[in-house]
């Protein structure tokens, strides 16, 4: 096997560390760490392993990004150099659905899955994806993009030929970074997707990026994240019909016709919304948004980088590049003269970029759910300290009626599950009657650590599935070129 090359899409999603360039392929060893806590066990569903028997461990997952658990116990999970897998309960194998041509550098691929709610029946599977283009080609007129496309299967095999386009995301690749791509679905049917704002942070210090400089657009996220005008940097929400259209549900951000703005938007001011969920009882989205690199504030410039957990209970505008954390406002920067201006307003944020084609008046800013730097936080003191990539994963309740032995107990009913790809933990944010975050009765907020005593290898994703146990995708241990990469299933196994 060739050389490893730097797994494109971990260079700036909001870590502590550089980007790290690995040489040859080399084993990781498995973790010591134990694969139990209680009641809770860890069961490995596919792993890297030795395949031809030559003593040395093949990337049987590699470079995995998103998973999808069908009604019947498979398991879909997508690989970013254009490969969906499928794993099957049956057969206990993992067999290769479909190969597609992707663009694959900077942060793009095979980025987003998620099955059709009528799956069973109609045998869709919504893909998020970079076309192959790397630029503008002269005879055709194409041109790289991102899409979210929906395709039939076929038995076990993806009919690439029954690809419908719905949604194309025009996207620069003249720099990285930020695609996002996650994709859910909510209960009545439609289909969320997210975006990175596309912009290289370089030279913003860690604060945010508004290079207004000539040549300087895919560093400046007022083209993309703040232009209510541009797919980029928000979460989408369209609704897909059966000839493999897509219309728009009421209540987005903009009304179908408002000038200038694009109807897709469900939520705009986003930097990269790496995972996204849906509660399926209230319709609140969830996300994980992975955030910029300041170490600390700083009184000319703006806070210090925070990642977010974010819930909106209905459409909005979560503030990126102006705000972050609990709308913790930037300041207006001239790259030029490296001068600072005054600081935005997030009651009253103003895109007054020459790069902005939508709105100049912008919705207000929401603060976040959940915010934490790379220090302590004190506010959330159970997320620790350490590099910082905060994903969101599924909101679960207990279903007395599922025949499932080994579902998660009624003490995690109404619990939204966040987790840290970076410092490799799952936490347990139990909600109350108002979906705020519950409170014990000497007033501290219901974080806590679900199964702390497991061992867990950068988890890139997170769902569950019909039988009420949590699936995960676990990365592996090394930034790069792993041989522990993981899918697996946590089960609760009652006395």
């Amino acid at each position: 096997m060739a050389p490893r090359t730097l797994l494109p899409w971990l260079c700036c999603v909001g870590l502590s560390f550089p980007c790290l360039l690995l040489g040859e392929d080399k084993p990781t060893p498995k973790p010591s760490g134990p694969q139990t806590d209680g009641a809770f066990h860890k069961v490995i569903l596919e792993a890297d392993r030795d395949l031809d028997g030559d003593g040395k461990i093949d990337d049987v997952i590699a470079d995995p990004m998103e998973i999808a658990v069908a009604e019947d116990g498979r398991v879909f999970f997508i690989e970013r150099l254009g490969v969906l897998k499928v794993w099957n309960p049956k057969t206990k194998a993992t067999t290769v659905a479909a190969t597609l041509p992707v663009f694959h550098e900077l942060e793009d691929g095979l980025l987003g899955i998620a099955l059709d709610p009528k799956f069973s029946r109609n045998h869709w599977i919504y893909l998020f994806y970079s076309s192959p283009e790397t630029g503008t080609d002269p005879a055709t007129g194409k041109t790289g993009e991102n899409r979210v496309a929906r395709f039939t299967l076929k038995g076990d095999t993806l009919d690439l030929a029954s690809e419908k386009i719905l949604l194309r995301v025009a996207t620069q690749r003249e720099q990285c970074c930020h695609s996002a791509g996650s994709l859910a679905f909510d209960a009545q049917g439609n289909l969320y997707a997210s975006t990175g704002d596309n912009t290289h942070p370089g030279e913003s210090d860690g604060y945010t990026p508004v290079d207004e400089r000539p040549g300087r657009g895919p560093w400046n996220a007022q083209k993309s994240a703040a232009n209510a005008n541009d797919l980029r940097g928000k979460i989408l929400r369209i609704h897909p019909e059966p000839d493999g259209t897509a219309t728009i549900p009421a209540g987005n951000l903009f009304p179908k016709g408002t000038p200038n703005t694009r109807p897709e938007i469900y939520v705009m001011g986003n930097r990269n919304p790496f995972r996204i969920t849906v509660d399926q009882r209230t319709g609140f989205l969830y996300w994980g948004e992975v955030g910029p690199d300041a170490g600390g504030p700083n009184e000319s410039r703006g806070p210090a980088g925070f990642d977010e957990v974010n819930q909106a209970r209905k459409a909005g505008n979560f503030g990126w590049p102006f705000f972050a954390g609990d709308n913790r406002p930037y300041r207006r920067y001239d790259f030029e003269t490296r001068k600072s201006g005054e600081a935005w307003d997030p009651a009253h944020p103003l895109n007054e970029s020459r790069l902005n084609t939508g709105p100049k008046e912008l919705p207000p800013a929401q603060p976040a759910f959940i915010w934490y730097p790379y220090s302590a936080s004190t506010r959330f003191p159970m997320v620790k300290s350490g590099g910082r990539t905060a994903m969101a994963g599924p909101v679960y309740y207990f279903n007395e009626r599922l025949k499932s032995p080994t579902k998660l107990p009624r003490e995690f009913d109404h619990t939204l599950f966040i987790y840290e790809w970076s410092r490799n933990w799952i936490l347990a944010v139990h909600l109350d009657d108002h979906n705020e975050i519950a409170r014990t009765e000497k007033g501290a907020l219901r974080i806590e650590p679900f199964c702390e005593h497991m061992t867990f290898m950068r988890p890139m994703d997170m769902e569950l599935g019909p039988d009420g146990c949590l699936y995960v995708l676990e990365n592996g241990t090394a930034w790069n070129g792993n041989r522990d990469t993981q899918l697996v299933r946590i089960e609760h196994h009652a006395p």
